[in-house]
């Protein structure tokens, strides 16, 4: 099977470029630069710019894929391009969406794929699920051969995932556990959530290739594991060793100190839900996500010990957060005054 990654070296896909040369499939990576440590010897590389017309029409000239798949299309803009270079060059083109497209905040707490998808106050959501919807009509209209993946919080060994935290430099969150500073839990922490390491999501990913009966449908690819927001806090102390001190902030307040966080609060991750595999697990037969939160917190914690210079921290963040914390203090005290 021939199998095309745009993009492929990212937190979430790296694990499915892993996998896919691991199950023999021929497999593709469509870079602008040179073979990165992090890729296979066995996949190859097309060099290239997917926004290069003409540079992607001379690439794919004599080229057929069996699958492509897109890692790094945001907006339906980038859907557009990908159907004039890919239509009548691939027999599944797989979009990599988000289960933020959903509904929010949910009427429901268990979502499937029919769960109403209507997320107006997260631009990334708004975009994905605009992406979607031009796919959708390609496919009905010309028989563009859709695959739709609905990822939802998913992390690896080079992340450490959390509600309010850095993602360029993870290890902020650690230190501040380590240093006794305080952690910012929205709410009062008790929304259910799920986070899946990215070679659970590899495994529904991969599955999926050349299965024709997956043209047209959309699935989720997620853990099965769900967790409150203080219980990832407790587990990610007892990896490194310290107890953690949440302080507990209503959305709207990490909004108004930290404007960033906002879509992805009310958009996402301050919404409590809970996300249904059935459906993977029928077109995947045996798939289940096996990496729970305690093992793949310690294998990413592992990753940065080993690596000292990664341990970064996120400076601006960090004064934020100290910022934010001591304002909502201040306030809490004069409540009682």
């Amino acid at each position: 099977m021939k199998v095309l990654f745009i993009g492929g070296t990212g937190l979430i896909s790296s694990a499915a470029t892993n996998l896919a040369v691991q199950q023999g499939i021929d497999l593709y990576l469509l870079t602008r630069g040179k073979r990165e440590g992090s890729v296979p010897e066995e996949a190859t590389l097309l060099h290239g710019d997917i926004n290069n017309r003409d540079e992607m029409k001379a690439l794919l000239k004599d080229r057929y894929f069996d699958v492509v798949v897109n890692w790094i299309n945001f907006m339906a803009e980038d859907i557009e391009r990908d159907i004039a270079y890919f239509t009548g060059k691939t027999s599944q083109y797989i979009f990599i969406s988000t289960v933020a497209t959903y509904q929010r905040p949910p009427v429901y707490y268990k979502l499937d794929e029919s769960t109403p998808q209507h997320n107006p106050v997260w631009d990334y959501a708004t975009n994905k699920l605009a992406s979607e919807e031009r796919l959708i009509k390609e496919y009905r209209q010309h028989s563009f051969p859709i695959t739709i993946v609905r990822p939802s919080h998913t992390y690896g060994e080079s992340s450490i995932p959390f509600a309010v935290t850095s993602g360029a430099h993870p290890w902020t969150l650690v230190d501040r556990i380590l240093q006794g500073k305080k952690i910012i839990v929205p709410g009062d922490g008790t929304s259910l959530w799920t986070i899946t390491h990215n070679s659970d999501f590899a495994k529904g990913l991969v599955g999926l290739f050349g299965n024709t009966q997956t043209i047209g449908h959309a699935f989720h690819i997620t853990s099965d594991e769900v967790k409150t927001w203080n219980q990832y806090l407790q587990i990610l102390g007892e990896a490194v060793g310290v107890k953690p001190k949440p302080i507990h902030m209503t959305s709207e307040s990490i909004s108004l100190f930290m404007p960033e966080f906002k879509g992805q609060l009310f958009g996402d991750i301050s919404n409590s839900y809970v996300v249904d595999n059935h459906k993977i697990k029928t077109f995947v037969p045996g798939y289940m996500a096996t990496t729970n939160f305690e093992k793949g917190i310690r294998q990413s914690i592992n990753y940065f010990k080993e690596r000292p210079a990664l341990q970064t921290i996120d400076d601006v963040l960090n004064k934020k957060m100290d910022n934010a914390i001591a304002r909502y203090e201040v306030f809490l005290a004069s409540i009682g005054e």
